[in-house]
């Protein structure tokens, strides 16, 4: 470091110190401690000073310093134990080669007058390279290596003299050589090291390992919400509400009570106002998901592309039932080319993340060719708000259904053409976000899987089709089959019913929302449809217009102030029964 620098660096020792500055190898990284308000505390890097300029740090910027300061610790301490190995092997390559000529180095010592004719006579002493690799020596390149010759150095001719002739006569060639030889391997292992940049980080993760196992404890301090700081979650009435999702992207939240109970068979109430079409050739917006929830909770919105981002519920605008919504990407950090293609609800039992992200959970995905996928909740928990990898979509396919499970749960799929197929979720395996999945159950032809849904003995599996009509089944009138199956019928599917458009585990204490194409809405309560078997077609739930069609159902909680009066709907046109 400069004298420029260690002027500032001093200074800044001084403004600072100890707990405001520390070094980084020949850098001065600064810490500056902002405190903002009363419960707000900031820790910014400032800046690190390099000869003679600032710069600001980020956390990734530190690491990299620490790392290129790691790594040239360990290159300076590589070179300077090559270094030490070499003199070591040095002197025993003196001692190994006098032991080979040990009469002609005797008769020189003898002979000589003084030491410095004794030192002038080994020096002139020469090998060759190839009577030095008989007797053992490694030719590197080393100082005494001149050309096909090898000459002592003047501390190899030190090494010698300083042996007493009964000392040199005694040295034992056998131990001299297996030192020699450990001290080679040694040396090839460090010139091994500098050669190789992958030697070095792995010294320098396992270095860190060894100070994480010594030196870490668990954390003995704990985050805790300061005595009388305000949660905004305090702040929001957990009211139930329904989400309404469209084909174009427009969100919105309405309170559940906006939405009276009615008689099935009515006309329904007007729900939400869609955009119409944007050219002549383009169809109008439409509802395409209802989701039921409570202000506190979770959703998931999984897309297209296999991305999943998370809000709380209450961050949805809320607007009236007959307001157009705002566009989803308004909420979320959808790339261009994703849409929306699933939504699970995590109910918040409490304030706490651990209430949401339960480690006894798994996330159950279903796409429209039939694939299943299971993962564990935990494996969402850090979700950023770019949001992050949930499952592998193929070309060709998209995400249809997602539940929340136990991991020893049973599911239900079923598809356009009124089959199912039940299976046990213990025959998927879980797997990471990233995979594709298994087989659930394969369509034929051109039928699809609209709808996954969770077996729930005390409730009952409810079927929609797309004119209007639906019935309530068992679940035990459903066998339970090896994954990958074709399925059996839960609807009878004809021209009259129009396809399924989907199908969910309902209770006598529900209510059933319908929303149709054109945006219309019907509440009814669940225990008003006929329970049929699997073979039956069902009866009427809403009156359709010419042209319109239901597009999705969703279940929500009963609401018993809600007005049950029927005084503005239709009256039923009729049932289905099994077999029309």
């Amino acid at each position: 470091m400069n004298t420029t620098c260690e002027r500032v660096a001093k200074t800044v020792r001084e403004k600072l110190g100890k707990q405001g500055a520390y070094e980084v190898g020949e850098k001065l990284v600064c810490r500056k401690f902002v405190k903002e308000g009363k419960n707000k505390f900031k820790v910014n890097f400032e800046f690190t000073i390099t000869e003679v300029n600032q710069t600001t740090l980020s956390l990734k910027d530190a690491l990299t310093i620490y790392l290129e300061h790691r790594r040239e610790v360990v290159v300076r301490r590589t070179r300077w134990l090559l270094g030490v190995a070499e003199r070591d092997a040095e002197k025993l390559e003196a001692y190994l080669l006098a032991l080979d000529r040990l009469d002609d180095f005797i008769r020189i010592i003898r002979d000589s007058a003084n030491r410095e004719e004794a030192r002038t006579r080994l020096k002139a002493y020469e090998f060759t390279t190839e009577a030095a690799e008989a007797i053992g020596i490694l030719i590197r390149g080393q100082a005494s290596v001149v050309g096909d010759k090898y000459v002592f150095t003047d501390r190899q001719v030190d090494h010698i003299l300083e042996l007493r002739l009964y000392q040199l006569t005694a040295l034992d060639r056998r131990k001299v050589k297996d030192d020699y030889d450990g001290l080679i391997e040694t040396i090839r292992d460090l010139m091994d090291i500098l050669a190789r940049e992958e030697r070095v980080l792995a010294i320098i993760r396992d270095e860190l390992l060894a100070v994480k196992a010594k030196y870490a404890t668990p954390r003995r301090t704990d985050f805790a919400v300061e005595e009388g700081e305000i949660n905004i979650t305090d702040l929001i009435a957990n009211e139930p509400a329904i989400i309404t999702l469209t084909h174009r992207g427009y969100i919105k939240r309405t309170l559940t009570s906006e939405y009276r109970a009615q008689n099935r068979g009515g006309k329904g109430l007007k729900g939400m106002a869609v955009r119409g079409s944007e050219s002549e050739d383009e169809p109008g917006d439409f509802v395409e998901r209802l989701i039921t929830a409570n202000a506190h909770d979770v959703l998931m919105f999984f897309t297209n592309t296999g991305r999943v981002y998370v809000e709380r519920v209450y961050q949805i605008p809320e607007m009236p039932r007959v307001a157009k919504g705002r566009s989803i990407k308004n909420l979320l950090n959808l790339q261009p080319e994703e849409k929306v293609a699933a939504v699970l609800r995590l109910e918040a039992q409490s304030d706490e993340d651990s209430s949401v992200w339960r480690e006894d959970r798994f996330v159950v995905f279903a796409t429209r060719v039939g694939v299943v996928k299971k993962t564990a909740l935990s494996d969402f928990r850090n979700v950023r708000k770019a949001g992050i990898n949930a499952i592998n979509i193929e070309d060709g396919d998209k995400l249809i259904g997602v539940e929340l499970t136990s991991g020893q749960d049973e599911l239900v799929l079923v598809t356009s053409n009124g089959l199912s197929l039940r299976c046990s979720e213990a025959d998927i395996r879980a797997m990471g976000r990233t995979a594709t999945g298994v087989w659930g159950i394969k369509p034929v032809g051109d039928d699809f899987v609209v709808s996954l849904a969770i077996v729930d003995a005390t409730g009952m599996l409810l079927v929609a089709a797309e004119n209007g009509l639906g019935k309530r089944t068992h679940f035990d009138e459903y066998r339970q089959q090896t994954r990958g199956g074709k399925g059996v019928r839960t609807m009878n599917v004809t021209d009259k019913t129009g396809k399924v458009v989907g199908a969910l585990c309902v209770h006598d204490s529900d209510d059933l929302m319908l929303m149709t194409n054109t945006g219309q809405s019907v509440r009814i309560p669940v225990d008003q449809i006929r329970e049929t078997g699997r073979n039956a077609q069902g009866v009427r739930l809403i009156n359709l217009k010419e042209g319109e069609a239901l597009q999705d159902v969703a279940r929500v909680p009963r609401d018993d102030s809600g007005d049950s009066g029927d005084s503005d709907e239709a009256p039923p046109e009729g049932e289905a029964e099994p077999g029309d």
